[in-house]
């Protein structure tokens, strides 16, 4: 039976849905940022002409946009706000949070974050194998992968391999599948699949893909002549690709402080931390501090300039 495992790392909270020893779903959220279903408070600072739309300053010093104003709501006003969608960093730009006022009324999203079972440490090698798959932004299957780009109007798979378009299209599915859940993919999603001319072999794709998907909530355009579908879902952050694609040192400093207390797991009196100079000003000290707390050794932390930035390495040492 499938449960949502929770480990909460320095700087980072992480969620593995996980069915025996496959994952089937991740989330990662971390410290203070807004997240879909959280209640908070702004000033409206400015109704947009013509519409119910208006942007809120928030008590935290943000902006968000606010749909469906009550036609009463004047400009000035503190309002009660629930975010439908949290803050969306893109390159060059940042796409506010958007947000609705709060009232007996309103249809309130769920929390983006699950609610699951607290574990110290997730089973062995499941949040390395959705990480990599992330930082990659890839997932291989049988004769091929996908590729998964982000862009600012919609996150593209792309389909390559070997072996006859159909088969190769078929066999693309449940990477698909995966690479939806595990990175936490939403908004508008197009698929490239190969080109197939034939349209029993695209009613078969679409078939497949609709078999593969149907718990997941969205909507889907059949196949095209192209190969091109187009899937909707609902869309309440950043994504495991959204955050490599802004912030991939971020994302390594939190992989390599987990890395590090797994190697505490061992004896020695020091924790030597090993990563790329690019990387090292990313280690706050107050994650350092927690990392040395959490362990019970004194950490020091090195550079290495012939290390990938997503290849930090953590040892225990006596001096």
């Amino acid at each position: 039976m499938a449960e949502w495992l929770i480990e909460d790392g320095i700087a980072e909270r992480r969620a593995l849905l996980v069915e025996g020893e496959r994952v089937l779903a991740a989330r990662v959220v971390w410290p203070g940022e807004l997240t879909a279903g959280a209640r908070c408070t702004g000033r409206l600072s400015a109704k947009l002409k013509g519409t119910r739309r208006g942007l809120a300053q928030l008590d935290n010093g943000t902006e968000a946009l606010v749909d469906h104003l009550p036609p009463p709501v004047t400009e000035g006003q503190t309002l009660d706000l629930v975010i439908t969608r949290a803050p969306l960093a893109e390159r060059g730009r940042l796409k506010l949070a958007q947000a609705r006022v709060a009232g007996a009324d309103t249809a309130l999203p769920p929390p983006s974050f699950p609610v699951g079972r607290s574990v110290r440490r997730f089973p062995a090698g499941l949040w390395e194998e959705v990480w990599h798959a992330a930082s990659s932004a890839s997932l291989e299957f049988s004769d091929g992968e996908i590729l998964v780009s982000v862009t600012p109007a919609m996150t593209l798979i792309d389909i390559d391999g070997t072996g006859d378009p159909r088969s190769l299209a078929l066999a693309a599915v449940p990477a698909i599948a995966d690479a939806l859940a595990w990175f936490d993919i939403g908004g508008n999603i197009g698929i490239d699949f190969p080109t197939l001319a034939a349209k029993t072999d695209r009613r078969a794709v679409d078939e497949a893909l609709g078999a593969a998907l149907a718990e997941w909530p969205h909507e889907r355009t059949a196949m095209n002549g192209f190969g091109f579908v187009q899937l909707v879902a609902r869309l309440e952050g950043p994504s495991l690709l959204h955050r490599f694609a802004t912030a991939r040192l971020g994302m390594a400093a939190r992989m390599a402080l987990r890395r590090a207390e797994l190697a505490a797991e061992g004896t020695g009196r020091v924790l030597l931390l090993t990563v790329h100079p690019a990387l090292k000003p990313k280690l706050k000290e107050a994650w350092l501090a927690e990392l040395a707390r959490r362990t019970g050794r004194e950490v020091r932390v090195e550079s290495d300039p012939g290390l990938a930035i997503e290849a930090a390495h953590a040892q225990l040492v006596e001096a």
